[in-house]
């Protein structure tokens, strides 16, 4: 992963503590661009046919006579949409990635009724949400498939100019949740804590004996923090004790002694880290070494990929790293959906990674096209919202647990768990009880006020003005 000088490492280390929660990724996967970049036609041969349907849904996209330049983005011939993401910060290029598939697959199949799809990617770089959002509100249709650390920055924008919003991940509580916002796999509901049915299973099922010992290490910023009390709230909601709560610099730790001594010093058997999985790995290596082996450890999903069980090395066996992958399809599974996706990624992005927000992105992209196929030539961004908003169990073609995007509040409590082995990632015994995932948890609604989504109201606007 390339280094940046110190005034950089703190700011992404900033975004890389957002994503504990937010899903916010920022692995490396080698692929840059800037917001005049676009992802879209066809990423390979197209001579070889592929199917237009996915997982258990059908023709999802299709050859048509669209004839009509319907309103801002949408003409006769394409549809323009925005992708946002920070890969100029953070060089992880998952949602382009995503983006870059699902149009060359869709546009292969005809299209939306026949338009061509063409994906801007809005490279926000961390700190330019507003910019890339001003930008988005003079070109594109809708956004689709992407997401930005700082996502409350840009969303006053996004609706003062009424711009649906299909986000692979929302992050702040102004942005999750805001008025014209569909989120097909939420990663955050504003108001509730999604990861309760995990953490209730860790401490009151699988570890009991962790329960009066959690530990908590965060990264030092102002929107972690935040993160941190929505943490604490729901772990004193069940019970448990928390016996070591620190903060680590944003920047990194060279030396993770003194933090791996205070985890044994204070008995610590359960950890909660939200930071960079690079920086927890060091945290692990330093505890191994000392023989001090916790109950579990969950590295926050952004953990759930290739590098991190690389990074671990004997640690992998040694501790017990959990993650909640909140009713997500895991990539190890055999579920028909997630193996047509592989394939799609083979054929038109076989160098990319597919990551948990990418999977998310692509739910996004594909109740996007299916639902701007059901308005058919009269394309409009009401018809859009409308009929998005009609799903009522969606799953992504089966990538994920069905969520009822009508009534998105509360929101869906189903989790499963994957455990990180020296073999790579592998399920864990939590007990589904719904397929692939459990449900019988539901999410906890927060007591404290964290923040509300903006809606259409705070920028003078109704339903009514989107056209």
């Amino acid at each position: 992963m390339k280094r940046h000088h110190p005034f950089r490492v703190g700011q992404r280390r900033v975004v890389v503590a957002v994503a504990a929660i937010a899903l916010l990724a920022a692995g490396c996967s080698g692929r840059s661009g800037t917001e005049s970049d676009s992802a879209g036609g066809s990423g390979s041969d197209s001579s070889s046919e592929v199917s237009a349907d996915f997982g258990d849904l059908t023709d999802i996209c299709q050859d048509g006579d669209a004839s009509t330049a319907t309103t801002q983005g949408v003409t006769a011939e394409q549809i323009e949409v925005g992708v946002f993401t920070d890969m100029g910060f953070t060089k992880n290029s998952e949602f382009v990635d995503a983006a870059n598939v699902f149009t060359s697959w869709c546009n292969d199949n005809g299209g939306i009724n026949g338009r061509t799809l063409v994906a801007n990617t809005r490279d926000a770089k961390l700190m330019e949400p507003r910019q890339r959002m001003i930008e988005a509100c003079r070109e594109d249709f809708a956004l689709v498939g992407g997401g930005a650390g700082l996502d409350a920055l840009g969303v006053k924008e996004r609706l003062g100019c009424l711009l649906p919003s299909f986000p692979a991940q929302a992050v702040q509580e102004r942005s999750a949740g805001a008025d014209l916002e569909i989120s097909a796999s939420p990663s955050k509901v504003p108001g509730y804590d999604n990861y309760t049915g995990f953490r209730t299973w860790t401490v009151n099922e699988a570890y009991p004996d962790s329960k009066q010992a959690v530990g908590l290490i965060n990264g030092d910023s102002a929107i972690t923090k935040a993160v941190q009390q929505m943490t604490l709230e729901t772990l004193d909601a069940i019970g448990a004790k928390v016996v070591y709560n620190e903060l680590y610099p944003t920047m990194g730790v060279s030396d993770w002694t003194p933090y791996a001594q205070a985890i044994k010093n204070n008995g610590v058997k359960g950890l909660i880290f939200m930071g960079s999985f690079d920086q927890l790995a060091k945290l692990e290596e330093v505890l191994t070494n000392m023989d001090y082996k916790l109950d579990w450890i969950d590295p926050n999903n952004n953990a759930y990929n290739a590098q991190f069980i690389e990074l671990l090395g004997r640690s992998a066996d040694f501790q017990n790293n959990l993650v909640d992958l909140s009713g997500v399809a895991p990539l190890e599974s055999d579920e028909p959906a997630v193996e047509q996706l592989k394939e799609l990624y083979a054929k038109y992005a076989p160098d990319a990674q597919i990551t948990l927000p990418a999977m998310r992105a692509w739910s996004s992209w594909l109740l996007f096209a299916k639902s701007a196929a059901a308005c058919g030539d009269d394309l409009t961004r009401t018809c859009l919202y409308e009929t998005a908003r009609g799903e009522t169990a969606w799953t992504g073609g089966g990538l994920h647990a069905a969520s009822d995007l009508q009534n998105p509040i509360p929101p869906q409590p189903c989790f499963n768990v994957e455990k990180a082995t020296s073999e790579g990632w592998t399920t864990a015994d939590f007990n589904p009880d719904s397929g692939l995932y459990r449900c019988d948890i539901p999410a906890r609604k927060f007591t404290a006020d964290f923040g509300a989504p903006m809606t259409l109201a705070d920028v003078g606007k109704t339903m009514d003005d989107v056209q």
